[in-house]
């Protein structure tokens, strides 16, 4: 792993570094809790600062209440090669599944192929004993061997095992949803906020299954009309897009390339469409006036203070809060492999 140039990052990358090789060492692999890696620096992280100063706000896109502005980039685009969660699932490079002994916190992820994968805060994982959402960014590196991910339940009413292994259908986390998970929540909190997406999708699951509301006929009706409209075609050196719904702030995704963003976006626009579809917003505010909140805000997150580890893939976890809403971004070997704001 390349070390980060900045010096308040060079405790934690020392310490990722130190428990990955006692980790292959291990033929056993001891897999230790996801929450192993706590906050060991604070400050700015120097890679989000570059990253949000090179942006630039583009062209804007709208469908309903969704007000979509496409952010390009003038930094050279990343090299990595990286799969997304569906493409090393579809390949069977990932394998991700209950631990022997399950328990509903934690699942153990594989990345058994050559490339790096990412996987996303608010991912939906639909299997095993229930379904669950991870809870933050996570980069496994190839060959990553048997590692354990932290996530909350999101099918409050099952645990029985119709497979032991794990799929994506391409779900994701609504904004209000998503917003839990980054204030690291309590798992009380999550259920509640999925039994209120599934009243204001009017989706009742005997199970309790957020999966089931995303299913629902009219909240796939409303997604797959926002995905024949807001296509990411349009705007083809996008790294990312600022989503506003009824004049509010839906949420911030930024990838370190276009390619890699064009990959993620259909499953986050879907999460988008369906947060407006149950919260109905009724307001909006003109283009313009969202274009400057955009900017402002985008440069006061380069410069939030915030706090940096590692976890259970490669990289540094940085989390902030930047005005009244939260952030996290994933850097790795100089750049941002991802950031959100929520």
């Amino acid at each position: 792993m390349t070390m980060p140039r900045r010096t308040f990052l060079g405790i934690t990358s020392v310490a990722v570094l130190a428990g990955a090789r006692l980790a292959l060492a291990d033929p056993r692999r001891i897999l230790l809790p996801p929450d192993a890696a706590a906050p060991v620096a604070s400050g700015r992280l120097p890679e989000l600062e570059r990253a949000m100063r090179a942006l630039r706000v583009g062209s804007a896109s709208q469908h309903g209440g969704l007000i979509v502005f496409w952010l390009t980039s003038a930094a050279p685009a990343s090299r990595l090669t990286i799969e997304t969660l569906e493409e090393a699932r579809t390949s069977g490079a990932l394998a991700i599944t209950e631990r022997a002994a399950a328990t509903v916190p934690e699942l153990v992820v594989d990345n058994r192929g050559k490339s790096h994968v990412l996987l996303l805060a608010g991912e939906i994982l639909v299997g095993g004993k229930q379904n669950r959402v991870l809870r933050e960014d996570i980069l496994l590196p190839p060959l990553s061997g048997a590692r354990p991910i932290g996530v909350y339940c999101v099918e409050q009413g099952r645990w029985n095992e119709g497979r032991r292994d794990f799929e994506s259908k391409l779900s994701f986390a609504d904004p209000n949803l998503r917003r839990k998970v980054y204030d690291k929540v309590d798992q009380q909190t999550v259920w509640s906020a999925v039994r209120g997406f599934s009243e204001g999708a009017r989706a009742a699951s005997p199970t309790q299954s957020y999966q089931q509301a995303l299913e629902a006929p009219a909240v796939r009706e409303e997604m797959g009309a926002a995905e024949r409209v807001l296509d990411v075609k349009v705007a083809p050196d996008a790294v990312g897009a600022a989503v506003f719904v009824g004049g509010g702030l839906s949420g911030i995704d930024v990838f370190g390339s276009p390619g890699l963003f064009a990959r993620q976006w259909t499953k986050l626009l879907r999460a988008h469409a369906a947060g407006a579809y149950v919260t109905n917003p009724s307001s909006s505010a003109s283009e313009p006036k969202l274009r400057a909140s955009l900017q402002a805000l985008l440069a006061a997150a380069g410069a939030a203070p915030g706090s940096v580890r590692g976890n259970a893939g490669v990289g540094q976890v940085f989390e902030f809060a930047v005005e009244r809403y939260r952030g996290g971004a994933l850097s790795y070997e100089g750049g941002i492999v991802h950031a959100a704001i929520l």
